[in-house]
């Protein structure tokens, strides 16, 4: 754990599912209201940096919140993202794209081409986001 790194901490983040390894965290964007992260409860920069068996369970981990998110949303493409510029603490982002969204085609962080087009809400999302998270991942422990 950094003191300093933002990620370390799962304080005010709205977490769908964890376990001792990871979290699944709903970012709350309003043009994309399925936007995911996992992320790793360790502070790890790389994913050269973490053991084959954990990497493994990282990207299962980063599948499945993309299979979540395709059975809830059906959406047009998933876009899978590692950057960690910013803050150097490894996590994905695992983000539904639809034809004609906010920023389509180009990256959900360029400019916006079209108007706002959303029709779910965060808070519709989240009940079965956490339904089709949990018959994936397994209930969260306690």
């Amino acid at each position: 754990m950094s003191a300093d790194c933002p990620l370390c901490s799962a304080a005010g983040q709205d977490i769908l599912w964890q376990d001792d390894f990871c979290r699944v965290v709903l970012v709350g964007d309003p043009d994309y209201p399925g936007f995911c992260r996992v992320i790793l409860n360790a502070h790890v920069k790389e994913m050269t940096d973490l053991a084959p068996t954990d990497r493994q369970r990282t990207m299962i981990a980063v599948l499945k919140v993309e299979d979540a998110l395709r059975e809830v949303l059906n959406p047009d493409k998933i876009n899978l993202a590692s950057l960690g510029n910013l803050v150097p603490h490894l996590h994905w982002h695992v983000i539904p794209r639809f034809a004609g969204d906010r920023h389509f085609p180009d990256a959900v962080w360029a400019a916006p081409r079209n108007p706002a087009a959303t029709t779910e809400t965060v808070a519709d999302l989240r009940p079965r986001l956490i339904r089709a998270l949990t018959a994936r991942l397994g209930p969260s422990p306690e």
